[in-house]
């Protein structure tokens, strides 16, 4: 996979969720090293182990999980001769318990998690090693119970202490005028009393260390040299014997070097598979169908990183498109549309549930790229345009049928002219070589290159033109608007900028549109040139723009020709007063001089009064004298596809639902 893309699509920000959900270090070395499969069976085990974790975790049952603290340092020198101490020892019996705990655990879960239950067969506890440790060692120290010698040795080492503090009490009193206090203490291993400095000569003996003011001597009274001589030996022997039985102990362990070793692989992937089953509890994941075919079908799909905010997605490409195009505003979702695409494939093919809803589909795909966000870098003086072609040609080396390709903002960072030939060139390739591509644009021309060819089409985030707010839906089926200068307004820019950029918009569009009929005209586009699709939509173009075309004033209106007392038209383009803003005529006047115009999807009722004609049908659709189909423009292309099924046969249950008009305005 493509480790740039997978930062941009923020799979690393879920490995780090991850990581914090490992308890060993060996679980999240597995963790980190962890990387997206295109192989389905690999795919197919690690969802199935991660679902039956899941379903152990919801029955709030505490998992065995051990974090093996100190358990890899010590498989690091087994077999190298090592004597452990006894805090390493006792670490390797703890660690032999859990184990058998994590045996007995996953034993009594056969009928929940048959597949990972399994795992544990393998894992040996060594009882007998256990058995041994736990007879020898305790709370960090060798127990007597270790070997009789050890046992006997320190009898006599207590007896010979005891005779020292004896003799060491008489001598408190014997020296008592010349000590600084009544104490025995000890010093590198010798019993010592405290001697005043000036009075040292009254007693005999070896100093073994001062106070730091040096008027403390602590001196080893000559009277229990002897003594002393005979608990070094015997403290010698007990470090002999401790040495024996920690040699004997360790020799244990390295027979177990094998199942030890197994244990700890075992346990890490314990560790790692509940590590996934947590993280995804977090966001209510669910177990993706795997399918065998490219193919993305997000049902009620949230972004994990986006918790409570998140809103859900559903979306589908591989089936009757293989491309996607995304248009809307700025802030309406189509980069994190985008992004929870890519994402979830990431996640799947890694083996983690995701938070969608039943129905969910993926198939798996050996390349995910994504091209989302500017890509400007000040270190590589790369331009945003420069960034974008960068990640593209990667892209168009690498694609393929199996690949799944996300471009965010296409034909931005240049000449818009030549980014749209170049985008739709791109997306032809794509489309050629059979790559899934979901993609976001601002532009009327990739929007109209999706409406017409093969395997591709429109979807829209859906967005209020009332409140000017993101609904965050995507439909799918019809483009978007950008609702740039209806933001602008919102945000307070100066009206009258404002109406001097929509009127630039509307001279520049209409000029676009006069030559480019002229050029089909004279026949200069090549039919193998990027721009081939052109020669299919014709007029369809002038078409499109007039449908976002802004009216400013009645006076605009007027101008055009349009006499109020003319009859509209289906078809023809009416500005709306009330609103603002241009519709089409869905039904003529009635009798009351009501008029059914349809604005954006939605079908309104007006009078005649508030409306004047903007563009006659005659010029906005001159298909119409050859038989026009206008239910493109007034129907979704779910109802077209649906009545014309209809027309063929006789579907049980088929039918069509046209909502009702609103309200008359």
């Amino acid at each position: 996979m493509n480790n740039a893309s997978m930062t941009k699509l923020e799979f690393d920000k879920i490995k780090a969720m991850l990581l914090t959900y490992t308890v060993s270090e060996a679980g999240r070395a597995l963790a980190e090293r962890h990387e997206p499969s295109a192989e389905p069976g690999r795919v197919k085990a690690w969802l199935g182990e991660t679902e039956e974790a899941a379903a152990l975790l919801a029955t709030g049952a505490s998992v065995p999980i051990s974090a093996m603290e100190g358990i890899e340092v010590f498989m690091a020198l087994l077999g190298k001769g090592k004597i452990y101490s006894e805090q390493e020892l006792g670490n390797l019996a703890v660690w032999l318990t859990s184990i058998g705990q994590m045996k007995r655990y996953m034993d009594s879960k056969r009928m929940t998690a048959p597949t990972i239950s399994s795992y544990a067969d393998s894992m040996y506890d060594c009882p007998e090693l256990v058995k041994e440790l736990q007879r020898c060692i305790r709370h960090g120290a060798l127990t007597d119970q270790a070997s009789p010698a050890l046992a006997d040795i320190r009898r006599h080492l207590a007896a010979a202490e005891e005779r020292i503090e004896r003799k060491l009490g008489q001598l408190l009193g014997k020296y008592k005028n010349a000590l600084q206090d009544q104490l025995v203490s000890k010093r590198n291993g010798h019993y010592v009393i405290p001697v005043k400095r000036d009075l040292r000569r009254q007693v005999p003996g070896t100093v073994w260390d001062e106070s730091a003011s040096g008027q403390t001597l602590f001196v080893e009274p000559v009277d229990v040299a002897d003594l002393q001589a005979e608990w070094q030996m015997w403290k010698s022997e007990e470090e002999r014997e401790r040495t024996l039985i920690l040699s004997q102990l360790s020799d244990l362990a390295e027979e177990q070097s094998a199942a030890l070793r197994w244990n700890l692989e075992a346990m890490a992937s314990f560790d790692f598979i509940f590590a996934r089953a947590k993280l995804s509890r977090t966001f209510n994941g669910i177990k993706a169908a795997i399918i065998d075919k490219p193919y993305v079908r997000l049902i009620g799909a949230k972004h994990p990183l986006l918790g409570g905010k998140a809103v859900p997605l559903t979306i589908e490409i591989g089936g009757e498109w293989r491309q996607l195009i995304i248009t809307g505003p700025n802030t309406g979702g189509k980069t994190v549309a985008l992004k929870t695409i890519g994402l979830f494939a990431l996640m799947v093919q890694s083996g983690f549930l995701i938070p969608a809803e039943a129905g969910t589909e993926l198939g798996l795909f050996q390349t995910i790229m994504a091209d989302v966000g500017d890509g400007q870098s000040i270190e590589q003086s790369l331009s945003t345009f420069s960034a974008h072609m960068e990640c593209l040609s990667d892209m168009l080396r690498k694609a393929n049928a199996r690949s799944l390709i996300l471009l965010d903002e296409l034909a931005a960072g240049t000449d818009p002219g030549e980014g749209i030939a170049l985008s739709i060139a791109v997306l032809e390739e794509l489309l050629k070589r059979g790559s899934l591509v979901a993609a976001t644009t601002h532009f009327n021309e990739i929007k109209r290159f999706a409406s017409v060819m093969k395997g591709c089409t429109n979807a829209r985030m859906a967005f209020d033109a009332d409140t000017l707010q993101p609904i965050y839906k995507l439909e799918i089926g019809e483009a978007g608007d950008s609702y740039a200068f209806a933001i602008a307004r919102r945000f307070g820019l100066p009206e009258s900028v404002i109406k001097r950029a929509e009127e630039r918009v509307v001279a520049a569009k209409s000029a676009n549109s006069t030559q480019q009929q002229e050029k089909l005209n004279a026949g200069e586009f090549d039919s193998t040139s990027a721009l081939r699709w052109d020669d299919a939509l014709k007029r369809a173009s002038s078409k499109e723009e007039a449908k976002t075309q802004v009216k400013h004033k009645e006076e605009v209106a007027n101008s055009s020709g349009a006499g109020a007392k003319k009859p509209l038209e289906v078809g023809d383009c009416v500005w709306i007063y009330p609103l603002k803003r241009t519709g089409i005529v869905f039904q003529p006047a009635n009798e009351r001089g009501d008029v059914v115009v349809q604005v954006q999807k939605n079908k309104m009722t007006f009078n005649r009064k508030r409306l004047s004609l903007y563009i006659p049908s005659t010029q906005l659709y001159p298909e119409l004298e050859e038989g026009y189909d206008m239910d493109i423009v007034f129907e979704s292309k779910e109802n077209r596809k649906t009545r014309k099924l209809m027309g063929r046969k006789y579907v049980p249950g088929l039918s069509i639902i046209i909502p009702p008009d609103e309200p008359k305005a």
